[in-house]
C-alpha cells in the first residue's frame, strides 16, 4: 500500500537540509579544542606558531614512524623507555612537543607478541557485534572505555576505527569493520571516535579507502567508478569523520582505481583535504610505503616505517625537498596537522601510567557484548526455562571461552590466561596464523543461570558420538566456530572442519537443537531448517560467555540486527571466486566492483533475490509493532523528518531498532537506509519516534558534486531491509550540494 503525503516541507533546500542533519557534529573538535581556547590560542595557531619554531631536522623526524619492537631484520633504533607497542614517533622536547605513542586498538589495547610481559586490557568484543547493537550510545561508551585504557598505559594516539565497509562475506577483516551500509558505519565509527577523543585520545578512521578483502591485500586493485565511491565507502568515511572529528586518517595497503592507496593523490588531497576539509594527519599503514613522492600525494607520515623496503620518508624524501620537488610549505603543513590534532585533544605532554579499573571496564565489554548478540531464529524454544532437565552442550571449546578474530587486533584479555591453538603467543611468526579463546565459558555461565538442570559436555569431534548423547538429552545447544583473520580470506561461506555435519547429526538425534555463532562473517547454514534455534554471537570478547547464556536464558532479551546480509549461497553475491584466491604472493590481481554503491541488502533489491537472512534482521522475546509511518515537521523546521510510533506489544521490556529506507525515487526502485534508531521499550509502552534524514542519502553524486533530483521520493520503515511496512511519499524540489 502506498501513501501520498503532502508534505508542507515539499520544497525542501538542500542546504537547510545538510545544516541540520550535520548540527551537533562538531561536539569532538569542539570538546577538544577547550585546553587551547582557555589560553586564548585555538589549536590550529598554536600548531602554526610551534611549527614555525621547529629546525629542518625537527620537521623531518616527525614525519617517519618506526614500530618499537625489536625484530629479525629492523635497523630501526628503539629509544630507551619507549614500551614496545605498534607505534612510536619522537616528539621535539625543546618546544614541549610530546612523542607520538600509537597502540592497536580496534577491540581494545593490543599487546603485539605479548612484549610488554604481564600487561592485559579489556578485550572488547568484535566491531561488527558493536555495528549489531544500531547503538551509538555504546559505541561512543566502548570508545571512551578503550581510550581511558590506552591513555592509563602511556598511549596517546589509537589506531583503531576500522570502517571499510564489507562488500565480500569471505573478507578476512570484516569482524573488525562496522557492517556493509555507510550510515550505519558512518555513524557508528563517529561515535566510537568521539568517545575515545573526549579522553584526550587521538583516534584514527581507516583504512582510507577501500580495503575490501585480504587476499594479496597489497597487490590488489580496487576499480570502482567515482559517484559509487563516494555514495558507498567515501560517504561512510564522510560521516565517520565529521561526527568524530579523528586527529588521524590511516591509508590502506590496496590500490584505488590503479594508485597505491596510501599515495593517491585523488583520495587523499582531492577528497579527503580538499572537498571535506579534512584538517588532522594521514599515516600510512604499516608498510603500505613503497616511494617517497607519496607525500606530495597526501600522505603526511610513513609509520611503522621498517616495514617497507625503506625510510621514503628520510633521505629519498629529503633529496625531492632539495630539488625543489616538494615545497617546504608541504612539509610545515603535514607537522602542523599533526600539531593541530594533538592540540585539539589537549594532549601536550607524555601521559603517566596510572591504575585501571579492569572489572568496571569488563561490565562495558559484557554490555556490548549482549547488545550485538542477534536472534536470528527462534521456534518458541528460547528463552531457556527450568523445564529442560537435562542439556548437551556440544563443540566450539564451550568449556573454556569464546572465539576471537586474529591479527593486529588481538588483546590479551583481562579475565584470564585465554588459549592458543597453532601458534605461541611468544612466536612472532604465528601472529597472524594462531587462533585465541577468550576465557569465561558458556558451559559455566549456564550451569550457573540453570542450577537444577543436569549438562553434560562433548567436544563434537566425534559427530556419531555426540548425536548419540543428543537423543538422550531434553535439549541441545551446539556451538559453533569460524576463526577469521588478518591476512586471509576464506574461499567459502561453510563452516568449517566438519562442524555443518555435526549440527545435521544433532538435529537429527534431538529436534530440540540451539545452534550457537561465533563467527567474524556471514555463513551458510544446510541445516537451518532443522534446528529450533540460531543465536549469531560473532566474535563477543572477554565477556562473551555469559553474555551468551544471559541471552539464551532470557536474562537479556536479545536486541542485536544483522549490519551485514547472510546469503543464502555465494552465488547470490556480485563474485564467486575471491578475486586473487590461490594465487602467489605479489601477484597483482585487479578486484572490479561492478555493482558500484549497491552491495550488500542494497545489491539483494536490485536483483531481485532473497538472502537467508536480510541486513537488519534480528528477533526479540517480546512483540513490537509499528504504526503511524509518514513525515515529521515541528514548526519552521526546515530538515526532512520522518516518524513512525513503536509499541511494545509484549509482556518483557525489550529493545527495537526501527529502520526507515528510501525504496524509490521518481517511480524507480532503489533501497537506501536513511535512518534508525535504537528504542528500549517497557512492556506495553508506546513511543513515537522522528529521525532527521542526511539529504546526502537522497542524492546522487555527479559532475562534483551531490544532486537531490526533483520528485516524488518513496519511503518505508521497517524491521529489516527485507521486511518492510506501507510505504509514503514525499515530493522534494531539486537542489545540489558541495561534495
Amino acid at each position: 500500500m502506498s501513501i501520498r503525503v503532502h508534505s508542507p516541507i515539499s520544497k525542501i533546500t538542500l542546504a537547510a537540509l545538510l545544516a541540520t542533519a550535520l548540527a551537533g557534529v562538531q561536539f569532538g573538535a569542539q570538546a577538544g579544542a577547550q585546553s587551547a581556547a582557555q589560553s586564548g590560542e585555538g589549536p590550529d595557531a598554536k600548531a602554526a606558531r610551534i611549527e614555525a619554531q621547529m629546525t629542518d631536522a625537527e620537521r623531518m623526524s616527525l614525519l617517519v614512524g618506526i614500530m618499537p619492537i625489536a625484530f629479525p631484520g629492523s635497523k630501526a633504533v628503539i629509544p630507551a623507555g619507549v614500551p614496545p607497542t605498534a607505534g612510536y614517533v619522537p616528539g621535539v622536547p625543546r618546544l614541549g612537543v610530546p612523542a607520538q605513542l600509537a597502540t592497536d586498538a580496534s577491540l581494545g589495547i593490543s599487546n603485539p607478541g605479548a612484549a610488554r610481559v604481564g600487561d592485559v586490557a579489556t578485550a572488547m568484543p568484535a566491531s561488527l557485534a558493536i555495528a549489531a547493537s544500531f547503538d551509538t550510545g555504546l559505541a561512543e561508551r566502548v570508545g571512551a572505555t578503550v581510550a581511558q585504557e590506552a591513555r592509563a598505559k602511556g598511549f596517546n594516539v589509537l589506531l583503531g576505527g576500522g570502517m571499510n565497509l564489507a562488500r565480500d562475506p569471505r573478507n578476512g577483516r570484516n569482524f573488525e569493520y562496522l557492517g556493509e551500509d555507510p550510515l550505519l558505519a558512518g555513524r557508528l565509527a563517529g561515535h566510537a571516535i568521539r568517545g575515545s577523543q573526549a579522553q584526550g585520545v587521538v583516534s584514527t578512521i581507516k583504512h582510507f579507502a577501500l580495503n575490501g578483502q585480504e587476499t594479496l591485500r597489497f597487490y590488489a586493485d580496487s576499480v570502482i567508478g567515482e559517484a559509487a565511491l563516494r555514495e558507498s565507502e567515501l560517504l561512510a568515511f564522510e560521516i565517520g569523520i565529521e561526527i568524530g572529528q579523528p586527529g588521524s586518517v590511516m591509508c590502506a595497503y590496496n590500490l584505488v582505481n590503479g594508485h597505491k592507496a596510501c599515495g593517491n593523490d585523488h583520495l587523499l588531497n582531492t577528497v579527503l583535504k580538499r572537498d571535506w576539509g579534512y584538517k588532522g594527519w594521514v599515516m600510512s599503514d604499516w608498510g603500505a610505503v613503497s616511494d617517497a613522492t607519496f607525500f606530495n600525494a597526501g600522505l603526511d607520515q610513513q609509520a611503522g616505517s621498517q616495514l617497507d623496503k625503506q625510510v621514503w620518508f628520510g633521505k629519498p624524501l629529503e633529496a625531492l625537498i632539495a630539488a625543489g620537488k616538494v615545497s617546504q610549505a608541504r612539509v610545515s603543513d603535514a607537522v602542523r596537522r599533526m600539531l593541530r590534532s594533538f592540540y585539539a585533544l589537549g594532549i601536550e605532554q607524555a601521559y603517566k601510567p596510572q591504575a585501571i579499573d579492569y572489572p568496571s571496564n569488563a561490565k562495558v565489554a559484557l554490555e556490548a557484548a549482549r547488545a550485538g548478540i542477534v536472534l536470528l531464529k527462534n521456534d518458541g524454544v528460547l528463552p531457556l526455562g527450568q523445564a529442560a532437565q537435562s542439556v548437551l552442550v556440544v563443540g566450539g571449546n564451550a568449556d573454556f571461552g569464546v572465539m576471537s578474530g586474529g591479527g593486529s587486533s588481538q588483546v590479551i584479555p583481562s579475565n584470564g590466561k585465554p588459549r592458543y591453538v597453532n601458534g605461541d603467543i611468544g612466536d612472532s611468526s604465528t601472529m597472524f596464523s594462531r587462533q585465541m579463546l577468550m576465557p569465561g565459558a558458556p558451559l559455566a555461565a549456564l550451569k550457573a543461570a540453570l542450577p537444577e538442570a543436569k549438562f553434560r559436555f562433548s567436544s563434537g569431534y566425534s559427530a556419531d558420538t555426540a548425536a548419540a548423547y543428543a537423543a538422550q538429552a531434553d535439549l541441545v545447544i551446539v556451538f559453533a566456530t569460524k576463526w577469521e583473520g588478518e591476512a586471509f580470506d576464506s574461499a567459502t561461506l561453510a563452516l568449517p572442519q566438519g562442524q555443518d555435519e555435526l549440527i545435521a547429526k544433532l538435529a537429527a538425534a534431538n529436534k530440540n537443537t540451539v545452534v550457537v555463532l561465533e563467527t567474524g562473517n556471514p555463513i551458510t547454514m544446510p541445516w537451518h531448517q532443522d534446528v529450533r534455534a540460531i543465536l549469531q554471537a560473532w566474535y563477543p570478547g572477554q565477556e562473551g560467555g555469559q553474555a551468551i547464556a544471559d541471552v539464551l536464558t532470557g536474562a537479556v532479551n536479545p536486541a542485536g540486527r544483522l549490519p551485514i546480509s547472510f546469503p543464502q549461497a555465494l552465488t547470490q553475491t556480485p563474485r564467486g571466486a575471491l578475486p586473487g584466491i590461490g594465487l602467489p604472493e605479489r601477484t597483482p590481481v585487479q578486484v572490479a566492483y561492478e555493482e558500484g554503491a549497491e552491495s550488500g541488502y542494497r545489491w539483494f533489491a536490485k536483483t531481485g533475490q532473497a538472502p537467508l537472512y536480510a541486513f537488519g534482521h534480528g528477533l526479540s522475546y517480546t512483540r513490537f509493532s509499528h504504526a503511524e509511518a509518514g513525515v515529521r515537521s515541528a514548526k519552521g523546521d526546515t530538515a526532512l523528518t520522518l516518524g513512525l510510533t513503536v509499541s511494545n506489544d509484549g509482556v518483557l521490556a525489550g529493545a527495537d531498532v526501527p529502520q526507515v529506507y528510501l525504496v524509490a525515487r521518481n517511480g524507480k526502485p532503489l533501497q537506501r537506509l536513511v535512518g534508525f534508531e535504537k528504542l528500549v521499550l517497557q512492556a506495553g509502552e508506546r513511543r513515537a519516534l522522528s529521525l532527521r534524514i542526511d539529504p546526502r542519502l537522497l542524492a546522487d553524486y555527479s559532475e562534483g558534486g551531490w544532486r537531490v533530483p526533483a520528485g516524488v521520493y518513496t519511503f518505508a520503515f521497517g524491521k529489516s531491509a527485507a521486511e518492510l511496512g506501507p510505504t509514503f511519499d514525499v515530493t522534494l524540489s531539486g537542489q545540489r550540494l558541495k561534495p
